[in-house]
Parts: C-alpha cells; sequence; structure tokens
C-alpha cells in the first residue's frame, strides 16, 4: 500500500493549475472557447507580432498550449509535455520583454513564470498521483527530460531567432527608403 506525501499531493496541485491555465490559453487560440479569438484571429495576431506564417503559428502555439497543458495537468509524457509548454511561453515572453518586466506594463512575467513551472514539472516529474506514474513511467524516463528541453530550446531559439530577423527587416528597409529619399533630395 501507497501512501502519498505532501510532495506528490503538491506537484499535483502545480500539474493541475499550470496545466489547465496553458490548456485553456490553447482552447483559446485554436477553438476561440473562453473569449479567444481562434485560429484566425490569433494567426493575425501572431503575424502582427512577427510570427509568420499567423495561422501555422497560431496552430504551434495553440497544440503546445493545450496539448501540453492538458498532458501536465493528467501527468502523462511529463518531460514532454512541459517542454512543449516551455517552449510557446519562451516565445510568448520574447513578445512581452520589450515591455519590462512587469505584467501589467505588458511584460513577460505571466508567460515567464508558466513557462518556469513547466519547465520545472519536466524536471522534477509528475509524482506519484499521475497518469505516468500508473503506467510505470514509459513516457517519463530519465533521458526524456534532456532530450525534450534541448530539442525545445533548439527550436524555440530558432523560431524566436526568425521572428527577431522579421522585425529587424522593416528597419533595414526604413533606413533604405530614408537614404533614397534623401538621394532624390539632394540629387546625388
Amino acid at each position: 500500500m501507497s501512501a502519498y506525501n505532501r510532495h506528490d499531493l503538491g506537484l499535483l496541485l502545480l500539474r493541475l493549475g499550470t496545466g489547465g491555465v496553458l490548456a485553456a490559453h490553447g482552447a483559446q487560440k485554436l477553438l476561440g472557447w473562453f473569449g479567444g479569438h481562434g485560429i484566425e484571429g490569433t494567426g493575425q495576431f501572431m503575424e502582427s507580432v512577427g510570427y509568420a506564417p499567423g495561422k501555422a503559428s497560431a496552430t504551434t502555439a495553440g497544440l503546445a498550449e493545450l496539448g501540453g497543458g492538458t498532458l501536465l495537468a493528467l501527468g502523462l509524457a511529463t518531460p514532454a509535455a512541459g517542454a512543449a509548454a516551455a517552449g510557446a511561453m519562451a516565445g510568448a515572453s520574447a513578445v512581452h520583454a520589450p515591455n519590462g518586466f512587469f505584467n501589467q506594463e505588458g511584460g513577460f512575467e505571466y508567460a515567464a513564470t508558466l513557462g518556469l513551472a513547466a519547465a520545472g514539472l519536466a524536471v522534477t516529474g509528475p509524482g506519484r498521483l499521475s497518469l505516468d506514474h500508473a503506467l510505470g513511467h514509459v513516457l517519463d524516463r530519465g533521458w526524456m527530460v534532456p532530450a525534450a528541453l534541448g530539442a525545445t530550446a533548439a527550436v524555440t531559439a530558432m523560431v524566436v531567432g526568425a521572428r527577431n530577423r522579421r522585425l529587424d527587416k522593416p528597419e533595414l528597409d526604413d533606413a533604405a527608403d530614408q537614404f533614397d529619399s534623401q538621394e532624390a533630395l539632394f540629387g546625388e
């Protein structure tokens, strides 16, 4: 007979809270639930903040949040679920970073907190009150943690890097336009 300790209860609460919030945000993006804008509206927003193509970006972020959040709440495939959710929140943090840290100013505080909680769960595991434990941890092996977090970090770096290059490009275009305007004015 196994008794559950406060460690297991704490992990269950953390998984349910973090996973539930992430899943709700994903449902906003994918399904338009809870006041969300669905794929179309979220896709347009994603384009406006530099993630292109917008619909594909909205779908990917929504799946990482809804799928990763649901799996975290269930405690199933915890390394992959936590890594996917952390990657999505890293992408969200990149959007909010120019506004500083605090959420009240539009900063990255909220996204970073969700991402760190998800990554922490990927590392610590789901505890005994989980589907991973019930299934003998077949989807929660030690080697899966660095593999999932490493792969997610690499993909997230590429996606955020591509976004940053896209956002930097208009500045280069503006500088070229200004140069052309000056050239026209001064006949050079």
